[in-house]
């Protein structure tokens, strides 16, 4: 059921990444923590970044390989389905970071192997 490919992937990268900066304005996120507004736009410039970096056919500057890349998301997913419970977020703040972050670790977990994807 891993149905996520390399390409997949990558078409969903720069909407993510732009979304997480854009998301904390639309959302109004962090009026109780300013943290759960900055841990997003934080993120998603790094995420930009990656995916400039990364080594698909969507990188600009392929210099890092696709499984690391596909790490740090894992990552990323961990820490935003944790950082609600360590960082006390509340209210929506919360719940965006919870639902955000298994979104990723589900995305991740459904993420073909390139072998997989080379025999189909």
């Amino acid at each position: 059921m891993r149905f996520v490919t390399k390409t997949i992937h990558a078409y969903l990268d720069y909407p993510v990444a732009i979304g997480l900066i854009a998301m904390p304005f639309l959302f109004g996120l962090g009026a109780d923590n300013a943290l759960a507004f900055w841990l997003s736009v934080a993120t998603g410039v790094a995420a930009f970044g990656l995916t400039v970096l990364t080594d698909h056919h969507l990188g600009l500057i392929r210099v890092l390989p696709y499984s690391l890349h596909l790490a740090v998301d894992g990552l990323v997913g961990v820490v935003f389905v944790v950082a609600p419970f360590v960082l006390g977020f509340t209210g929506l703040d919360f719940w965006y970071y919870a639902l955000l972050g298994a979104t990723v670790l589900l995305v991740v977990g459904l993420h073909q192997p390139e072998d997989a994807a080379l025999s189909a």
